[in-house]
């Protein structure tokens, strides 16, 4: 027997409450990690670099073309949003917003069921994937209007404002 069919095997034994818990933590764990880190940070007043609190490097992007990355200012945006400075982060980046909004709503849908073990996250992810096409349209153009907000507030000049 392979390896993944041992996995499965395992995993069909374990009660559904459980497998929730399991699941729950494995999605709450690193999105309270990102929310916790975002309340740590303290929000670049540029509007980006951010991140570079955390040791990382600047963005390669901005630093050899001078123009934005996709997601420039979401770091930035995330810490505005964790210290409730949400007009800041909305003028930093609007699209961060609804990537903020999103790691909220699934760090508590996963530690609902990581208490209660009821399959909040299984009956989420049913509902997002009924809708699949609208939601992953909704996170492409949010995106591109993001980075094209980014683009026009770096750079006003280009487009004539």
């Amino acid at each position: 027997m392979n390896a993944i069919a041992r996995i499965t095997q395992a995993a069909s034994r374990v009660p559904a409450a459980t497998a929730n818990r399991i699941t729950g933590l494995l999605v709450a764990l690193p999105t309270s990690i990102v929310l916790g880190l975002s309340a740590w940070l303290q929000p670049s007043p540029e509007g980006f670099g951010t991140h570079q609190q955390l040791g990382l490097a600047g963005c390669t992007m901005l630093t050899v073309t001078g123009w934005p990355c996709p997601m420039c200012g979401m770091t930035t945006t995330f810490a505005h949003l964790a210290h409730f400075h949400l007009v800041d982060a909305f003028f930093t980046q609007p699209f961060g917003l609804v990537l903020f909004s999103g790691t909220v709503i699934f760090a508590l849908v996963g530690w609902a069921d990581v208490a209660t073990g009821r399959g909040f996250l299984e009956r989420t992810l049913a509902r997002i994937l009924r809708r699949e096409r609208t939601v992953a349209l909704t996170l492409l153009f949010g995106m591109a209007g993001g980075w094209i907000y980014k683009m026009v507030t770096m750079h006003p000049q280009v487009f004539g404002l």
